[in-house]
């Protein structure tokens, strides 16, 4: 294995839930869950169709992460969603949304490859809006690429598309021809 595959590997996949666990407790107006809320994971287990002990933990994290954050609040008993929250949430859903940009590219393209069969065409048209929309440059009809981490962004369009092994999140260190991407991105 060469140097840049073992950096590659030791890389850690984390996946936020900001957007399910917002969605779920906004539509629900105020979800009553224990502290340590095992009704929320069965509320999203059925948005992510099943949850492995490891995605169970990712949730919990991100139930205390939206917690520290001011998007939720657990008052009485009640996981409820903050002012905060909803705002942050009518941001996910508007056309205004990007992705957060660092300071510094770290060298690695992040690639999404899908590949959606013809009976739901429908979904492939809105997915490509959606990746269009914020910021990804389509380098063939189901192949495209963006620059910074976008993990979190991948994972809410799995599950707002109900799409799992049909979109592969690639993480590449060098890419064939990628002056014209580092020019349009305005990267070195």
């Amino acid at each position: 294995m060469g140097v840049m595959e073992e950096k590659s590997a030791k890389r850690k996949k984390r996946a936020n839930l900001k957007k399910v666990i917002l969605e779920t407790l906004y539509s629900s107006g105020a979800l009553a869950v224990a502290l340590l809320a095992p009704n929320v994971l069965g509320v999203i287990a059925k948005s992510m169709r099943t949850v492995s002990a490891r995605q169970g933990e990712s949730i919990n994290a991100a139930r205390k992460r939206l917690i520290v954050s001011g998007l939720v609040a657990f008052q009485d008993g009640k996981l409820t969603i903050t002012p905060k929250g909803e705002r942050e949430l009518r941001l996910l859903d508007s056309d205004k949304y990007r992705l957060k940009r660092p300071k510094r590219w770290d060298g690695r393209w992040r690639v999404l490859i899908f590949d959606i069969p013809e009976k739901r065409r429908h979904l492939r048209f809105k997915l490509r809006a959606s990746l269009a929309k914020v910021g990804f440059v389509r380098v063939q009809d189901s192949v495209w690429l963006y620059p910074y981490e976008c993990e979190e962004f991948v994972a809410l369009l799995k599950t707002d598309f109900h799409i799992g092994k049909e979109l592969l999140y690639l993480i590449v260190d060098s890419l064939e021809g990628d002056t014209k991407y580092l020019q349009h991105f305005g990267l070195k």
